[in-house]
């Protein structure tokens, strides 16, 4: 990945050894504080999620794969990652940094450990979001192309939309946050239409039927697979952390946007999953999912329950959903980006802001060359921007960033192992160690199941988890370099703005 060269070249460029004085990042290279508000981290977050694209492109695999055990698979995901949040918000009281999951990591289970974490965070949202500008150029290549028979090739959409999202990096991060709510509830308000159109109608062929969230479902055969695509439906929810330095009373901002963003979504995918389930009748639906029109069977339900141009509307909105994603996790690299350059693992040039937008504009342009790159690369391979760009990048982000989840509910036990501040056991000792079993156990599931993600074989499947050891190697490797040669500034590092109980 273009990302990985860039870690690895930043080992050598790491600046100069001069540790901040404070704690605290100054006011001249700080994030503009108090900017976004709750309702601007939930559209963050869920906007990260793409739901549209989720349930339009991804749900149907889903059930192809577990048939009526899908609507579970995304409710348990979503409950795992609500005891997980339980521990996670209870730690953002006392950090509050940029880099996120890096600082709650080196907080609660060494320095170390959390810059190796980082470098990890930085290869997945990076291939990540190169996986979603090729599928965003894909999606928009197919809509233009049907509406006005003309055929733009997905990669000129794919770097017109990269230039768009760099730009909106560049603005104050308010303007981001707004085109993400509008794009956000346009794309649940498509799928409100399709629900509603089918409950109209009397619920489908056979009528709403309960029994689609039996939990004997989930002695189904593919559930393990399924649970490799409900699990990377909720991903990028750390964006509430992200943005702590930004928003207004991050002590009640970050814990009311993460349960609200996480709810919404369990809620929301569980019910769209069901009601695709009552569209087609329990006992047909994972057939047509396997069939030949089985990855438009969301559009064709649309079409048939809420009318042509219902459908004629999701296709569009899928287009947005993608952008809007992109946008998401462009802006999540950008400040794992600033947080690392503010504190010297990266050159301290990207933790800079401008003076205007306070926003980080170094690591901006960044994040957009490493975008450009893997467009490029995929241009310059011939490689297939859906079934191999998006796939196989999101093969591996969804499993870095799953890891950096597990690491983080670990990190939450161990910050409040010998002081629980006050706070209830089940919370920061209970809930984190049930997370992180529970992701421990998805993990593993998805390691074994990658291949029904990425659809490629054994080798590429194991090509595509090496980058993710190597990263964190790359980052513990300066870590440790940095403690030999400077133990003073060691000390500082995941401290910066955080806030000591």
């Amino acid at each position: 990945m273009s990302s990985s060269h860039s870690l690895h070249s930043s080992y050598s460029s790491v600046s100069s050894p001069t540790a901040p004085s404070t704690a605290s990042s100054t006011a001249a290279g700080a994030l503009e504080k108090g900017a976004i508000g709750t309702g601007d981290l939930v559209f963050f977050v869920v906007a990260a999620a793409a739901p549209l694209t989720v349930m339009a492109g991804v749900a149907p695999v889903a059930i192809g794969m577990a048939g009526q055990a899908a609507p579970l698979g995304y409710l348990i995901s979503g409950l795992l990652l609500i005891v997980f949040a339980a521990g996670f918000t209870a730690m953002s009281r006392y950090v509050r940094n940029a880099g996120a999951f890096y600082a709650y990591i080196g907080r609660g289970l060494g320095r170390a450990v959390g810059v190796g974490s980082a470098y990890v965070a930085l290869l997945a949202y990076n291939a990540i979001e190169v996986g979603l500008l090729a599928v965003f150029g894909w999606f928009t290549e197919s809509g233009f192309h049907e509406l006005t028979g003309v055929r733009v090739s997905w990669w000129v959409w794919a770097l017109s939309g990269l230039a768009a999202i760099g730009a909106l990096g560049y603005l104050k991060v308010t303007l981001s946050a707004k085109v993400l709510g509008v794009a956000l509830a346009l794309e649940v308000l498509v799928l409100l239409v399709f629900e509603a159109g089918v409950f109209a109608h009397g619920g489908g062929p056979d009528g709403p039927r309960l029994g689609a969230l039996s939990p004997e479902h989930l002695a189904n055969a593919g559930v393990g697979g399924m649970f490799v695509l409900a699990v990377g439906a909720f991903i990028g929810f750390e964006a509430t952390a992200i943005y702590a330095e930004e928003v207004r009373r991050p002590e009640r901002s970050v814990p009311r946007a993460t349960y609200i963003a996480v709810g919404f979504l369990a809620l929301f995918y569980t019910f769209t999953v069901w009601t695709i389930i009552n569209a087609f009748g329990a006992d047909r639906v994972q057939a047509v999912a396997n069939g030949a029109g089985g990855t438009d069977m969301v559009f064709t339900a649309t079409e048939r329950f809420a009318g042509a141009w219902a459908a004629d509307a999701m296709h569009l909105l899928v287009i947005s959903s993608a952008f809007a994603a992109v946008l998401a996790f462009h802006n999540g690299a950008t400040r794992y980006f600033y947080a690392l350059g503010r504190e010297g693992l990266l050159p301290r040039r990207l933790g800079t802001v401008t003076a205007g937008t306070r926003s980080p504009a170094a690591a901006v342009l960044l994040q957009s060359a490493l975008g450009l790159a893997g467009v490029l690369a995929t241009i310059a391979t011939g490689a297939d921007p859906y079934a191999v760009t998006f796939l196989w990048t999101n093969g591996t982000g969804i499993l870095g960033i799953m890891i950096m989840q597990a690491l983080a509910a670990l990190a939450v036990y161990g910050f409040f192992r010998r002081d629980r501040r006050g706070l209830p056991a089940w919370r920061v000792v209970a809930a984190p160690l049930l997370a992180g079993a529970g992701l421990a156990v998805l993990i593993v599931l998805v390691c074994r199941n990658l291949g029904l993600l990425t659809g490629a074989s054994a080798g590429i499947n194991a090509a595509l988890l090496v980058p993710l050891p190597l990263a964190f190697a790359a980052g513990l490797a300066v870590a440790l370099r940095i403690r030999r040669r400077d133990p003073q500034r060691y000390a500082l590092l995941t401290t910066v703005d955080a806030e000591r109980g």
